[in-house]
């Protein structure tokens, strides 16, 4: 076990965890709604520190950040916990269930990624993801540190269900961000994922301002997919900056929802509403190509090429468009 950060104790025996917005009070002996967080003679540890449950060398595109070291690859660690219980979860052996793990400690990680750098792999850093990284904070806090010296990228895939004052001690060491915006209603979150919209859309508008920031919405089939739904999410993307790559995912049934998937048509027609005030729009899990490429802004010229998770950078020089010198957001 290892201590954890952020929590305050109160006179009538309880533990209260202020690392995520549900501020879970914890009586000696339980756990938090995270699993993974327990009050232990009125001490709050983390039970995951060090703890893997999923480790594999991953391409960048896989998180997905497209605009975020595009062709690399990244070494993705995952643990157990996460603090939303989100119905269709599509890792929920790791994140609600009991997976085996293996201990790596934070050196052990960052040397593991520098592994494959001296190898001749483009390893350019480690991701924490599969599972919630912020119920990893501690972990994810120590070897972000160690990364960031030894020259490292640190991506976070993350539900952004955090409160404010870990995520602004955290930010400094971390170069991405893959953030889920699961819907845009609180009514949504309640439903479907036991928590809330605000405090996301807080996470997105301050980690945007200090790291490259990707979002990830996944359309589920009657719940989250309205025209009307999804142009207030564009709106509100756009309107800090119509240069956030938004990533739209196929749901297909898993864990408790048995809905079917998305029908191709409602993924088509997301795509052409966010491309009305957005640059750059993509599909995930659709099967098909349409929206894997990234096309310049201005001339519409394609700039990268992306079949599955092969990617090629074809019409930048630099972070400008080959043919119209038009500045790409992009990181290489």
């Amino acid at each position: 076990m290892h201590e954890a950060m952020f929590w305050h104790k109160k006179d009538n025996g309880l533990v209260f965890c202020e690392l995520c917005p549900k501020g879970c009070g914890i009586r000696d002996g339980h756990r938090g709604f995270c699993r993974v967080r327990e009050n232990k003679e009125d001490v709050l540890y983390t039970l995951n520190y060090s703890k893997v449950s999923s480790c594999a060398l991953d391409p960048m595109e896989k998180k997905p950040l497209y605009h975020f070291y595009p062709g690399s690859l990244v070494l993705s660690l995952g643990t157990v916990g996460c603090n939303l219980r989100c119905g269709f979860c599509q890792n929920w052996q790791i994140a609600h269930g009991d997976p085996n793990t293996l201990k790596l400690p934070p050196k052990e990680a960052v040397d593991l990624a520098l592994e494959q750098r001296d190898k001749g792999l483009p390893c350019v850093g480690i991701a924490y993801t599969y599972s919630e990284p912020f119920m990893w904070y501690e972990y994810v806090y120590d070897t972000a540190r160690l990364a960031r010296a030894a020259g490292l990228q640190n991506v976070l895939v993350t539900n952004g269900y955090v409160r404010e004052e870990p995520l602004k001690k955290l930010l400094p060491c971390i170069d991405a961000m893959n953030i889920d915006v699961k819907g845009f209603t609180d009514h949504y979150y309640k439903e479907n994922c036991a928590g809330h919209l605000e405090p996301v859309l807080r996470t997105v508008e301050i980690a945007r301002q200090q790291c490259h920031v990707e979002i990830t919405t996944l359309l589920v089939p009657g719940l989250n997919d309205s025209p009307a739904e999804i142009k207030e999410l564009v709106n509100w993307i756009a309107g800090m900056d119509p240069d956030i790559p938004l990533h739209f995912s196929r749901y297909f049934p898993n864990y408790k929802f048995d809905l079917p998937p998305t029908p191709a048509a409602t993924m088509h027609r997301a795509y052409e509403i966010a491309r009305e005030k957005l640059n750059y729009v993509f599909l995930g899990n659709l099967g098909d190509p349409t929206g894997q490429n990234t096309y310049c802004p201005q001339c519409n010229k394609l700039l990268i090429k992306r079949g599955g998770y092969q990617t090629e950078v074809v019409g930048l020089d630099g972070q400008a468009c080959r043919e119209c010198g038009q500045a790409i957001a992009i990181k290489l």
